[in-house]
């Protein structure tokens, strides 16, 4: 919707002969921004520090393969318990 207002791209919002295109465009626009899923400032930035965190080491990280492994070796675990 934003490149539509951009571009004068908003013929096709009018649906009733009597709206402007442009107006229904801006105002979908508008409303859309209001259905995005937000993220509070206080998880964002719990994020960034995790992120710190594994680029200094701090935290232990695993390979895909390795995480690969371990989930073979659970289901090999269960499929064991089921014999």
């Amino acid at each position: 919707m934003w490149a539509d207002l951009m571009t004068d791209n908003f013929e096709n919002y009018a649906l009733l002969k009597d709206d402007d295109p442009f107006q229904e465009c801006y105002e979908w626009f508008w409303t859309s921004i209001n259905l995005d899923e937000t993220y509070p400032k206080e998880f964002l930035e719990y994020l960034q520090k995790m992120v710190e965190d594994i680029d200094a080491g701090k935290v232990k990280t695993y390979s895909w393969e390795e995480v690969k492994e371990k989930i073979k070796e659970w289901g090999e675990e269960e499929n064991d318990d089921d014999i």
